[in-house]
């Protein structure tokens, strides 16, 4: 009976020991998942992101107040330029980055918060490897382990040192590839056009253009919906009812209208410049080195009741930009007042190798253009982070958007306002609409895989999607074509860095402390057993002793 409550107390002894450790979340011994490397690259001679790949570290909280040598783990939330920067203060051995699977969940301010603190990490290279990952089930279990170890540093030493000697769990993060990091030079950047021609061989060109090509922290999961898909989308709608007024020789417009879609504009738009350049010096003959009447570039347009007219100068009176941006205005004012309209001038800095707009690759080629955006700073963290998703899309605003280039462009080709059209005229209307339907669909398909530079002449599923916008191109437009240029692998504008993508291990691990504590207590035990087993005909005694007092 004796050894029957001295194995009855074990066992509690043990019970309560693996209740103190108990959590509703299951987590196995250890799991395996994929997470994404921060980008690395070299532009105009500028190193940016980070250049290490291995992590061999236990996890740790980005509230612990030591971090040297361990994997901080972060949800969207934590993840701030502070606390970036912190971790590299202390020579963290590497930052996890957990993205929740619905983008839609997260509070505006917190994805503001996250694309600010994005864009600061790119500015500058980093030794320390940074991932991405998406949540599951497990990395959640880890994330909530590691914050209540860290939320232990403030209760008393004597609970802390149970608690790391009786329930702590770690967790230690593997990323075992030692294969070096190489640099990627060999990059091709695609850009597409065509041409709507208008009456008239000596008519002048009007050229529509938008960068397809995304950007974020990691390459993998940056989908750039607003930044560009949005301008993207905008352009093919366009190109697709234009083709109705340009098919008929009665509403064939004196004008050629010219469609381009450009790689490489998240990395100074490189995609534009070597388009423009096999245009004006190596092509016999283009429509980029007739009459050009202006460049409208698209970028960012998906939300907002804000339109930017960005220059490089200020457009000079009875000039074609003058009079389109001033029909543009009035479309506004006489449809959507509601929507404010400004025209910011920034010159090109000569001696800065980077341009901030995609108009300012033609402006240093001395052909008038500008860029509509939504967005009044070209530094924007709107312009390029993972959390541009869908779900940050307002298709009615897109629409709208959409419909006022459409509507000035059709004043100005068709010179409506000196033939006394009603300032409220609408063009484009019914069948000739906008439709939301093929609106929704372009920006699903463009947000279906990321369209990261890095990726798309590599990956089959973005090959794909290059090839799916060329086939919209000759839907609507004449005379496509296709360009593909080669980086220079002797001097490369830019340059990529592999290992993007990196199988990761979590192991779920017991501190040493615990199995000596675990020791003890199996050594007390038997201790205890041997003691009474020992000691039995005087422990009996006295118990027998003690029940006979008790009943009497």
């Amino acid at each position: 009976m004796l050894l029957r409550d001295v194995n009855i107390s074990a066992a509690v002894l043990l019970l309560w020991v693996q209740a103190l450790h108990g959590s509703a979340l299951p987590a196995v011994s250890s799991y395996e998942f994929t997470a994404y490397r921060m980008q690395q690259y070299n532009l105009a001679q500028q190193k940016h992101g980070c250049r290490g790949a291995i992590v061999v570290a236990e996890a740790r909280s980005a509230d612990e107040p030591s971090l040297t040598r361990r994997c901080v783990i972060m949800k969207v939330p934590d993840f701030t330029t502070e606390k970036y920067l912190q971790a590299q203060k202390q020579h963290a051995a590497a930052v996890l980055i957990l993205l929740p699977r619905n983008i839609s969940s997260v509070p505006f301010d917190t994805i503001k918060n996250f694309m600010r603190s994005e864009r600061d990490a790119l500015l500058k290279e980093t030794l320390m490897p940074v991932y991405v990952v998406p949540e599951d089930e497990q990395m959640l279990y880890m994330y909530e382990e590691v914050k209540q170890a860290a939320a232990m540093h403030a209760s008393s030493i004597f609970i802390r040192v149970l608690r790391s000697m009786v329930t702590a769990t770690a967790f230690q993060i593997l990323v075992s590839n030692n294969a070096p990091i190489k640099a990627v030079t060999d990059n091709a950047v695609v850009t597409l056009e065509g041409v709507l021609p208008g009456i008239g061989e000596d008519a002048p060109t009007i050229v529509l253009t938008a960068h397809y090509d995304s950007f974020g922290l990691v390459p993998w999961l940056s989908y750039g919906a607003d930044s560009n898909g949005s301008g993207v989308t905008i352009l093919l709608e366009l190109a697709r009812l234009f083709q109705k007024l340009y098919s008929s020789p009665h509403t064939r417009p004196p004008f050629h209208l010219m469609f381009s879609l450009t790689g490489g504009g998240k990395y100074n738009f490189l995609g534009t410049k070597r388009w423009i350049e096999e245009n004006l010096d190596h092509a016999e003959s283009s429509l980029l080195q007739d009459n050009v009447a202006f460049v409208l570039c698209l970028d960012t347009l998906a939300n907002s009741d804000e339109l930017y007219m960005h220059v490089s100068r200020p457009p000079k009176p009875d000039t074609p930009m003058q009079a389109f941006i001033h029909l543009l205005e009035e479309v506004v004012s006489s449809r959507f007042p509601w929507v404010k309209v400004g025209l910011i001038h920034k010159k090109i800095n000569l001696v800065d190798s980077s341009v901030a707009w995609e108009h300012e690759r033609y402006s240093l080629r001395k052909i008038p253009g500008f860029t509509l955006s939504r967005l009044e700073d070209p530094r924007s963290e709107l312009r390029g982070s993972i959390l541009d998703t869908l779900s940050q899309v307002d298709l009615r605003k897109l629409k709208r958007n959409g419909m006022i280039v459409a509507e000035a462009l059709a004043r100005y080709m068709y010179n409506l306002s000196d033939k006394g059209s009603p300032k409220d005229v609408q063009v484009f209307k019914g069948q000739m609409e906008f439709h939301d339907g093929r609106l929704s669909s372009l920006m699903s398909v463009l947000t279906s895989v990321p369209r990261a530079s890095q990726l798309l002449d590599r990956e089959p599923s973005h090959v794909l999607l290059v090839n799916s916008l060329e086939h919209e191109f000759k839907r609507y437009l004449q005379q496509v074509c296709r360009h593909t240029f080669q980086q220079d692998k002797r001097d490369p504008d830019i340059t990529f860095f592999d290992q993007m993508n990196q199988p990761i291990v979590m192991y779920r691990v017991k501190p040493a402390a615990f199995d000596l504590f675990l020791g003890g207590c199996i050594a007390a035990y038997l201790g205890i057993v041997y003691y009474a087993i020992q000691n039995f005909g005087d422990l009996y005694t006295k118990l027998k002793a003690a029940v006979k007092s008790k009943h009497q």
